[in-house]
């Protein structure tokens, strides 16, 4: 199963230094549906020193929409680095999901104010003091660790909404400290992270279309441990809650503005690989002449044939540039770029393959009888 995570605007890329990927490296999806907002649970217990929270959010998965990677407590990569969550961002007409990281600071998450800490800006469960992390009690369930302290956060902005821009989205944007934080060195999820991610995308239950936006596995001790008493159910739905059919992307393109009730609805979905193109249309040979009728078919037949292989060559080309990218550790400038890229050729062969059914319906128009 592969994940396929959209990548950003340029400008939100110098926002955004770190791509993720439901396991994702490299790997873009545009959607054009709203994540639901989130769920409402509790934090587990802190195992022990050199963890920090990683808030849950919803990714999404193309064989069965939006599904629910639970929040956890995640060992630290390296001494004084902090977690910058993932966050949804709108887009020129869709979501945009953008990575989490690891880094010195913490970066623009969207303002969205995911609790425990993190209240649409910055960090508040916590900093690094001599390479040793203190937790701040009000805001972790932290109680087997020495290094600890009270400090009360106040949070302004909405909670549970889950994107930022578009209709009904937090309306945020980074500042200088944030857009500093983008530029220095970052790392991707640790392969804990990775396989976490990788087995809630394999948990029916942890898709919104079976939880209705209250996951049963809300939140965990560790990554990948979704059995035992270190799990943390939903203790409900976030309270602005609708139905995936409810939630269609909005045309315009600031936030929560009004979109009239009469204008449609429609998903909005921008290929960026061939294997996210919708499947080749196949017209019905109608002249009035059996045998010129199936003489079509067969040429229609081949010439899908034929694309199809087109189709496959260039996913396969492109899986290979994935691939070099994760080898090379590419930084995510050059990682944007590569999608731009991949995102014209598809589009390019999406527009070759219309024309040619274009041409091949309009040669058997012209061989219909005249009356």
């Amino acid at each position: 199963m592969r994940f396929k995570i959209l990548v950003g605007s340029l400008l939100l890329a110098l926002v955004v230094l770190a791509m993720p990927a439901p396991s994702y490296a490299g790997i873009i999806f545009s959607v054009g549906i709203a994540p639901p907002p989130l769920p409402v649970y509790e934090q587990p217990l802190c195992p022990g020193e050199g963890y920090i929270w990683t808030p849950g959010y919803w990714a999404y998965n193309d064989d069965g929409g939006y599904f629910w990677v639970p929040g956890t407590w995640v060992l630290v990569p390296e001494p004084e680095f902090l977690w910058t969550p993932a966050w949804w961002g709108w887009n020129d007409g869709f979501f945009v999901f953008h990575e989490g990281y690891w880094g010195p600071h913490v970066g623009f998450y969207g303002g969205i104010n995911y609790g425990f800490g993190y209240g649409g800006f910055g960090y508040e469960g916590g900093y690094w003091r001599d390479r040793v992390f203190f937790y701040n009690r009000s805001v972790n369930n932290v109680t087997n660790v020495t290094n600890v302290y009270n400090k009360t956060v106040i949070v302004n902005n909405v909670r549970n909404v889950s994107y930022n821009g578009g209709e009904g989205g937090i309306n945020a944007r980074p500042n200088a400290e944030q857009e500093q934080a983008a530029r220095e060195q970052h790392v991707r999820p640790t392969s804990v992270q990775t396989q976490h991610v990788e087995r809630a995308s394999s948990n029916r239950q942890l898709f919104e279309s079976t939880n209705h936006g209250r996951p049963p596995i809300a939140a965990t001790v560790k990554p990948a441990e979704f059995e035992g008493r270190g799990v943390v159910q939903a203790r409900a739905a976030g309270p602005s809650y609708r139905p995936a059919t409810a939630r269609t992307a909005s045309p315009s393109s600031g936030a929560g503005a009004p979109r009239p009730e009469s204008a449609p609805r429609p998903e909005t979905r921008t290929a960026i690989h061939p294997s996210q193109l919708p499947p080749m249309q196949r017209s019905t040979p109608n002249t009035g002449n059996p045998k010129l009728d199936q003489r079509y078919q067969q040429d229609q037949q081949k010439m899908q044939a034929k694309q199809e292989q087109e189709r496959q060559s260039l996913q396969r080309k492109q899986d290979q540039e994935h691939q070099r990218l994760e080898q090379s550790r590419a930084s995510e400038p050059q990682r944007q770029a590569v999608e731009q890229r991949h995102q014209q050729q598809t589009q390019q062969l999406e527009q070759r393959h219309t024309q040619q059914q274009q041409k091949f319906e309009q040669k058997q128009q012209e061989a219909k009888p005249k009356r």
